[in-house]
């Protein structure tokens, strides 16, 4: 019996997230499977998964192969670095120690790149924030600018009116005294 390390798809359209199982190769994509080992969901930044690292190394041990984007996620997870150093202390190429200590030194350069990531993530979006809070802000204070104008404008022409209507008033006031001082 092929048995393959691969993903099946959970979720809703255009929202899937997966499951990551040991299955036989024949059985259908969301079928049968043997074991569950941990899901993958893509939908988050960065992704989530989540891996019994343990458990699938057993199951790579027996020989289970995974398929391309299971490889990937049990490279990102280590779980190949592990195997693959476990090959070298059966042959006698390093010893326990040495691979331990290497595994350990990997796992923490990959969880300060992941770090470096979500830092970089959040800072990103503070910037976006403030971009967007100052753009804002300019909007607003052009559109205060812009009523002020239009307030001081409605202003100056009611005192041109006004101005205008108290000199017909002075005229028309003149005109009355005029005509008596002819007369």
């Amino acid at each position: 019996m092929a048995v393959k390390i691969r993903l099946q798809r959970h979720g809703k359209k255009n929202f899937a997230f997966f499951h990551i199982v040991v299955a036989d190769s024949r059985a259908p994509r969301d079928g049968r499977f043997i074991e569950q080992l941990g899901s993958y969901n893509p939908n988050t930044n960065p992704a989530t998964i989540v891996l019994n690292s343990e458990r699938a190394l057993a199951w790579l041990n027996v020989g289970a192969q995974p398929t391309l984007t299971a490889r990937r996620i049990l490279s990102y997870e280590g779980v190949l670095l592990r195997h693959h150093l476990d090959g070298g202390v059966a042959k006698g190429a390093l010893t326990q120690e040495q691979a331990d200590k290497k595994f350990v030194d990997w796992k923490a350069q990959r969880d300060a790149k992941i770090a470096a990531k979500k830092q970089g993530l959040t800072k990103d979006a503070a910037a976006k924030a403030k971009a967007a809070a100052e753009a804002e802000a300019k909007v607003n204070q052009e559109r205060a600018e812009a009523i002020a104008k239009k307030k001081a404008e409605a202003e100056a022409a009611a005192a041109a009116k006004a101005a205008e209507e108290a000199a017909a008033a002075a005229a028309e006031t003149a005109e009355p005294a005029e005509e008596a001082a002819e007369a």
